[in-house]
């Protein structure tokens, strides 16, 4: 355990910080499967609306660093290929 009083602090901060993306991480995750749920079903338009909300959430945390940016896009192009090919 840190003795210093700004080491305590920071301590402190890696708590809070690694509890927070632990959970967006999780929301990311849980997005990424109700697209993958989506298309295995074969619902298109579910999988369509699941995609948007989707993207926005790879979008916000690849942005901030939670994700890599490439793997986000990644995801995007897999997914849309994948449901343009359910037509």
């Amino acid at each position: 355990m840190a003795n210093i009083k700004s080491a305590k602090k920071r301590a402190r901060q890696a708590v809070k910080r690694n509890a927070r993306n632990a959970s967006q991480r999780s929301m990311v995750r849980t997005a990424v499967k109700k697209v993958v749920k989506a298309i295995e079903s074969g619902d298109k338009s579910g999988a369509e609306s699941a995609l948007v909300a989707a993207t926005s959430l790879l979008d916000r945390y690849a942005g901030k660093g939670l994700i890599h940016k490439n793997k986000a896009n990644r995801h995007k192009s897999r997914f849309s290929a994948r449901i343009r090919a359910m037509a």
